[in-house]
């Protein structure tokens, strides 16, 4: 298992906040995940919050799960879906204006979206990353695409736990996983279907605010 390398540059600014970062754990029926959310992306973590609060993430799925990419989640329509249910579409019924800034290591959390051009989020959808290690020669070529410059710190993240660099500057990133990436590393390893749906439903059973 590789070590979880948090976003040291983010987890700094965030420390600094008035009372710390604010931290929820996804309760699977495969075991916790606990998430530090950003107060850099603001509406974003006050969305989350607040979808927490209000339950709404009870009963939903991990519908959709890439080995070496990502899970998905929090899909309302996924709650008793059926196992040839199309799912992936669903939300709250609004997106959120995007706050795109930090990259896609190993752990991040961040809003699935649609593929509108003012990039904005999926009010309840979001993905963990597993990703993959990443080299130099990687990190150069998506620098040249995609006008990014990255920090020899996030470099050395890139290279040492992983991520997914290729989706940096398209998706927001509101988040990291602090514990149970074992969780998240056993829910990315089972076997899947048609859409990359697990074949055993993945439940989120509760996400409570710490």
């Amino acid at each position: 298992m590789r070590i979880l390398t948090l976003f040291l540059f983010l987890f700094t600014l965030s420390a600094c906040q008035s009372g710390g970062p604010t931290h929820a754990v996804i309760q699977t029926n495969r075991g916790d995940v606990e998430i530090m959310l950003y107060p850099e992306t603001e509406r974003h973590a006050a969305n989350f919050v607040k979808l927490a609060e209000e339950g709404f993430y009870t009963g939903t799925l991990f519908h959709r799960v890439v080995p070496g990419f990502v899970i998905q989640g929090g899909d309302p329509t996924s709650k008793g879906a059926t196992i040839d249910q199309p799912l992936g579409m669903g939300g709250p019924g609004y997106e959120i204006d995007a706050e795109i800034g930090a990259p896609h290591l190993y752990g991040a959390v961040a809003a699935a979206r649609t593929q509108n051009p003012e990039k904005k989020s999926n009010g309840s959808q979001f993905y963990i990353v597993t990703g993959e290690l990443q080299t130099d020669e990687m990190l150069d070529q998506i620098e040249r695409i995609k006008g990014i410059k990255y920090s020899e710190a996030q470099r050395a993240a890139y290279r040492e736990a992983g991520g997914r660099p290729d989706l940096d500057q398209d998706y927001t990133v509101f988040g990291e996983v602090v514990s149970g990436m074992d969780v998240v590393e056993a829910i990315a390893e089972i076997e899947t279907g048609p859409a990359s749906r697990p074949l055993e439903d993945i439940v989120i059973e509760r996400v409570y605010i710490k």
